[in-house]
C-alpha cells in the first residue's frame, strides 16, 4: 500500500527522523504507524552498536536553572555539523528540562527518565539512527542552594557553568559564572583543595626549585670559565656550535666537566628550609591561581573575586560551581 504524506508528517514529528527515513519505514510496516517507529528505533540500536567505538567529541552542552536548582548536561556526537543541528539542540534542551523538573542527581536518573515511546536513553539512541552519528550523553552535573544561575559561554552550547550562591544576587552571580568560565577553578577557596592535591603542588615545587638552584649554579661556574651557557645547554646545541666555530672541542670537554662536577656538588649542598620556603611559595601562587575566591576579578583585575563579593554584600557566598566543556584545555 501507498504511504501518503499525512502519514510520513506524522512519523516524523513522532520520531525526528527524515522524512525518506519515515517513508521507508512506514513502506516496510505497510503503514503500520507502531511497527514503523520500531523500525526506526530497531535502526538506531544497530548505528548505536556499529559505532559504539567512535570518539564522540563534539556536542551540546547546556544548563538551566530553576529556583534552587541548577544543572548542566551534554549530548555529545561526532561532528560539529551535527552539533549545531536544530533537531539535536532541541533534544538536548528537552532532556535538561525534564531533568531540572525531575530533580534528578545523577546521569543514569536521567537516562531512565520516561520520554516519548521510550525512555531518555531510548531517545538519544534512536537519534543516532537518524543522524547516523554515535551519540551519548555526559556531565551532567548539578547545583542546589538558596540562589543559583547559569551561564552558556557565548551562547555556543560548548562550555557553560553554574553557579548556587546563598541569597539571590543576580548580576554578582553572574559575574562569577564568567569568571568560571574564563579562569577554570578549582575549588571556592583553599579548603576546597584536597591535601592530594597540595602535597603533590608542593612535591613539584621542591623539585623544580631544586633544579633551578642547580642550574644557577651551573651557569655562574660555566661563565666564570668564559663558556656561554646557552652554547652548551644540550648535546644537540653543543654540536651545532662547534660547526658553526662558535666552541671549540676543548670548550664542550670542559663544560661537560663543569655541569656534571657542579650538578653534583650544588644538588649534595642545598639549603632545605630554602627550598621549602620557595615552594610554598608556589604553593601560594598556585591557590590564587585554582581558588575562585583568591583569583583577580576579570571585570576587575585589581580586586580579587572575594572582595568584589564582600563589596556588593558582606554577607553574600559562593556555596557551590560546576563547569563543564567539550574543549580541552
Amino acid at each position: 500500500m501507498a504511504v501518503t504524506m499525512a502519514e510520513i508528517t506524522k512519523l516524523r514529528k513522532m520520531t525526528g527522523a527524515g522524512m525518506m527515513d519515515c517513508k521507508n519505514a512506514l513502506n516496510e510496516a505497510e503503514g503500520d504507524i507502531d511497527k514503523a517507529m520500531e523500525i526506526i528505533r530497531k535502526k538506531g540500536q544497530a548505528v548505536a552498536a556499529k559505532r559504539s567505538d567512535r570518539d564522540a567529541s563534539e556536542g551540546c552542552v547546556l544548563a538551566k536553572a530553576d529556583g534552587n536548582f541548577a544543572a548542566i548536561i551534554a549530548l555529545k556526537c561526532e561532528t560539529d555539523f551535527v552539533a549545531n543541528n536544530a533537531d539535536f539542540v532541541k533534544l538536548t534542551q528537552d532532556i535538561l528540562d525534564l531533568a531540572v523538573a525531575n530533580k534528578c542527581q545523577t546521569l543514569d536518573e536521567v537516562k531512565a527518565l520516561a520520554f516519548g515511546n521510550g525512555t531518555v536513553q531510548d531517545a538519544v539512541t534512536d537519534r543516532s539512527g537518524i543522524t547516523g552519528e554515535k551519540m551519548e550523553l555526559d556531565g551532567y552535573m548539578t547545583v542546589e542552594a538558596e540562589y543559583t544561575t547559569v551561564y552558556n559561554h557565548q551562547g555556543k552550547n560548548q562550555l557553560c557553568t553554574l553557579v548556587a550562591m546563598n541569597k539571590a544576587a543576580e548580576a554578582a552571580a553572574k559575574n562569577v559564572a564568567m569568571q568560571i568560565a574564563a579562569m577554570n577553578p578549582i575549588a571556592i577557596d583553599e579548603d576546597g583543595v584536597s591535601e592530594e592535591i597540595k602535597n603533590a603542588e608542593i612535591a613539584v615545587a621542591v623539585e623544580k626549585t631544586k633544579a633551578e638552584q642547580v642550574q644557577k649554579a651551573v651557569e655562574a661556574a660555566l661563565k666564570k670559565a668564559g663558556i656561554n651557557p646557552a652554547h652548551v645547554d644540550s648535546e644537540d646545541h653543543m654540536e651545532s656550535n662547534m660547526a658553526k666555530g662558535w666552541i671549540t672541542a676543548e670548550d664542550v670537554a670542559k663544560a661537560k666537566e663543569i655541569i656534571a662536577t657542579v650538578s653534583a656538588e650544588k644538588a649534595a649542598n642545598l639549603p632545605e628550609a630554602m627550598i621549602q620556603n620557595i615552594a610554598k611559595g608556589r604553593l601560594g601562587k598556585f591557590l590564587k591561581e585554582v581558588c575562585l575566591l583568591n583569583q583577580e576579578d576579570i571585570m576587575d583585575g585589581k580586586k580579587t573575586v572575594r572582595e568584589v563579593l564582600k563589596e556588593t554584600d558582606p554577607e553574600l557566598k559562593v556555596v557551590a560551581f560546576k563547569r563543564f566543556t567539550l574543549r580541552a584545555e
